[in-house]
């Protein structure tokens, strides 16, 4: 494999890890959640091959665990699953709760529709 080949494909994984770290979908969840394995069973599995998940790849984040350093500035939840949609390390909107697949839809759309072009 040349050098240039390497240093390009090392370019590459760096830039798609920043990309997918600029917007995110950040889902609060903890152990035992009913709606939590709603959620992963109807739209967890799917979301990486959407058009959303392509803009924001999920995060997760248990709220039974340390609060993540770089979330420092956002609030937390209690309710669960709640999701927090993040650009560039603040925060566009939030949703709380599954309420079933439709909803989440229609709601993160809107939600993505807030991100900057």
């Amino acid at each position: 494999m040349s050098y240039f080949f390497r240093l390009m494909l090392v370019f590459g994984i760096l830039s798609a890890a920043l990309q997918a770290r600029a917007t995110e979908l950040v889902v609060l969840e903890q152990p035992g959640c009913p709606w939590c394995r709603q959620f992963n069973a109807e739209i967890a599995q799917a979301w990486p091959n959407t058009p959303e998940g392509r803009i924001a790849p999920l995060r997760r984040v248990d709220i039974t665990e340390p609060w993540p350093k770089d979330l420092a500035d956002v609030q937390r939840e209690r309710f669960t699953p709640s999701f927090i949609l993040m650009h560039e390390g603040k925060e566009v909107g939030r949703l709380r709760g599954y309420v079933g697949d439709e909803f989440f839809w229609f709601r993160i759309g809107e939600l993505i529709a807030k991100l900057p072009q």
